[in-house]
Order: C-alpha cells, then sequence, then structure tokens
C-alpha cells in the first residue's frame, strides 16, 4: 500500500509504509472483513442459487408418489425388505430414497429402521381427501409431462413444448405407447367438466341435431355430459387408440354404449363423415397455428356442404395474469406451443381452413363458442 506525500500527489508517487506503521493495521483489518462479508454472502447467494435449482427434492417425492411408499406405509409395510418387494424396488436404493425422506420430514425413522408417515406425507396417499399422487406419479398424465420441464430451455428458445426438445416428438404424440399410457389415461378421467365446458351443453342450440363427433374427445367426458343432457343425440369419439380404448369402457359404464362409440385414430387423419356436428373442445392450444388449420380442414372436410363445426377452444390468458403468472406461463408454454388465442384468432384459423362463422356464442374468460361451415 503506498500514500500520497503531498495532498493531491499521485499516490502511485508516494511512499511506502511499513509493515508495522500503525496507520496500516486498521486498513488492512477493516478491508479484510469486508472482502470477508462480501465472500460470505456471495457464498449464501450461490447456495440459494443451488438450492432453487435442485432436482434432488421434487425428483425424490415424485418417485415416492410412483411407488406408492406412502400407501404401502400406511396399509402396514414399515421396513425398507418388505416396501421393496412391495414397489418393485431395490431395496438399498430405496432405503437411500426413505432415509432422504426422512430429511425432508415427510418420514420418520425408529432406532430399529422402522418408517413411519409424518402428516406432511398424508397427501402422497391414494386415499387421502386431497390426494396429490396422482398430480406428482412420474408415469401419470401431469406427471409424465411435467418429466420434459427439465428441458424449459428449448421452449424459451423455440416456443415449443418441453417434451419436443426432450423425447423429439410431442407429449400427444408420445402418449399412445403401450399400457401404461392408458392406465394412466384412466386413472386421471375424472369425469368433471373444468373450464367452462359446460357452456357446450349449455350454449349451443342441439334440439336439431341427430349426431356428434367430439374430434380428440380424450376419455370421454364431455360427449358422456352431452349424451344425458340430450337424449336424442348419438355420439362419436375420435381420439388415438389408448385413450379411446379407456373412452369405451366410460360409455359402458355410464350406460350410454348404444348411442356411443368410438373412432380410434388420430384427428390429423380423415373423419367418420356425414355427421351433423364435428366438436373441437380445447383441442386447438395444444397445436401451433399450421397444425391447427389442419385439424380444422379435417373437420370440414368430413363435415361436407350440410355440417357443422363447433369450436369450443379454451384461452388461459386469464390464467396466466396475477402473482402466479409468470410461473403459470412457463409452465403452460412449456406444455403447449398457443395457451393463449383470442376469438379473432380462431376465426383467422378457421378462414384459412375454408371455414365460416355461422353462429357466435357466448363468451368465459376461458372459453368460447363458435360454429362454423364450409
Amino acid at each position: 500500500m503506498t500514500v500520497p506525500d503531498r495532498p493531491g500527489e499521485d499516490p502511485g508517487a508516494g511512499r511506502r509504509l511499513p509493515a508495522d506503521d500503525p496507520t496500516r493495521a486498521p486498513y488492512r483489518t477493516s478491508t479484510t472483513n469486508h472482502l470477508g462479508a462480501l465472500a460470505m454472502e456471495d457464498t449464501t447467494r450461490a447456495e440459494r442459487l443451488v438450492e432453487l435449482a435442485d432436482l434432488l427434492r421434487p425428483s425424490a417425492i415424485r418417485a415416492a408418489a410412483t411407488l406408492g411408499v406412502a400407501d404401502h406405509i400406511a396399509a402396514g409395510a414399515d421396513g425398507t425388505e418388505a416396501l421393496a418387494r412391495l414397489t418393485g424396488a431395490r431395496a438399498d436404493a430405496l432405503d437411500a430414497l426413505l432415509r432422504y425422506l426422512v430429511t425432508l420430514e415427510l418420514l420418520d425413522r425408529d432406532a430399529d429402521g422402522r418408517y413411519a408417515l409424518t402428516e406432511a406425507a398424508g397427501p402422497l396417499r391414494e386415499d387421502h381427501p386431497f390426494s396429490v399422487r396422482e398430480l406428482l406419479r412420474s408415469d401419470g398424465v401431469t406427471g409424465r409431462s411435467d418429466l420434459a420441464l427439465v428441458d424449459l430451455v428449448h421452449t424459451v428458445r423455440t416456443g415449443e413444448p418441453a417434451h419436443v426438445g426432450l423425447f423429439g416428438r410431442g407429449y400427444w404424440e408420445s402418449v399412445n405407447e403401450g399400457g401404461s399410457a392408458a392406465e394412466a389415461i384412466a386413472r386421471a378421467s375424472s369425469g368433471q367438466l373444468v373450464f367452462d365446458a359446460q357452456l357446450i351443453l349449455d350454449g349451443y342450440d342441439w334440439s336439431g341435431v341427430r349426431s356428434v363427433v367430439d374430434v380428440g374427445g380424450n376419455t370421454g367426458t364431455i360427449l358422456i355430459n352431452l349424451l344425458r343432457r340430450h337424449p336424442h343425440l348419438r355420439g362419436t369419439l375420435v381420439d388415438l387408440p389408448s385413450t379411446a380404448h379407456v373412452a369405451e369402457r366410460n360409455f359402458a359404464a355410464a350406460g350410454l354404449a348404444e348411442r356411443c362409440d368410438t373412432a380410434p385414430g388420430s384427428f390429423f387423419d380423415p373423419l367418420p363423415k356425414d355427421r351433423d356436428v364435428y366438436l373441437l373442445s380445447a383441442i386447438l392450444g395444444d397445436w401451433n397455428d399450421e397444425d391447427a388449420v389442419a385439424i380444422l380442414r379435417r373437420c370440414a372436410e368430413a363435415a361436407g356442404p350440410s355440417g357443422k363445426v363447433l369450436l369450443a377452444d379454451v384461452s388461459l390468458d386469464v390464467v396466466m395474469r396475477g402473482p402466479e403468472g409468470p410461473r403459470m406461463e412457463l409452465w403452460l408454454r412449456a406444455m403447449m406451443p398457443t395457451p393463449v388465442r383470442s376469438v379473432a384468432d380462431l376465426k383467422r384459423l378457421a378462414e384459412r381452413a375454408g371455414l365460416r362463422v355461422g353462429w357466435e356464442g357466448p363468451v368465459t374468460p376461458v372459453r368460447s363458442l363458435i360454429e362454423f361451415s364450409l
């Protein structure tokens, strides 16, 4: 360290203080303490960032949900070996998971190595009134989609769902793989109308309609409710084979098998022809503009000059507002390319598909209802 000989003189030309000079020690001590405090703050910030980005904690909780750990413990299996047999897991790896769940205060472990659920772990049970097991399990419909969030950067760079970047294709393109997807779809089939879907039942005049095709109808919730409300209707559901199989079971369970059938397949392929109404409910948000137009064209082709295309699409703009808005927007955009389309946007897509507006129904904050024809 140097100090200037005279005020205003260049410090670089000053005299050097001896090591034992009393004016040097306080400076060095305060500087050292200041740097030490800064280093401590930086370390804390770095640790906080690593904690925020931690993938192990959510992965461990989702693994426990997938394996049904909470249900098995609640049923009386409290030892690692018994739990490993019931879950089909390796005992040593499972015990590491269980011990980690203890540190998260989701499990307790006694001196004999027996595990018990804490109150915090209750919602991981399937029979809990506020169960989140289906939501979190990695072989579930939502959990399977959530896995792609590790490649969120793909969505930020391209606007495509993260699933495409991680797996090379979209979620719905891969959902038809094997029996596990069908099981997951069946578990997620609640039968409850969501996102103002009641509008489809009450906001459209079905009195003169004899037949309806629910294009991309998933497990049949809307079609079941529609046929129950309007007993004169007959329905056909179009969806991928795994999903259509679940819908068939749901139709039979609802006592509607004689009035409703399925046409397993993709809505990018030709659809069943000459029905009165082709319903698209909450479909187009999962697809970009080009694909959305292609779906609408298939509906137009099948409807022909006498049929109608009833678009009951969902816009999630209102869901992406408020304090949780940024989080919800990222989550939705990582799963669907266009979660927000206005009524004007939908009309433009339909016009590109060769359709014109015949009737406009009510609009809610999340759903619109528009009838088109050739």
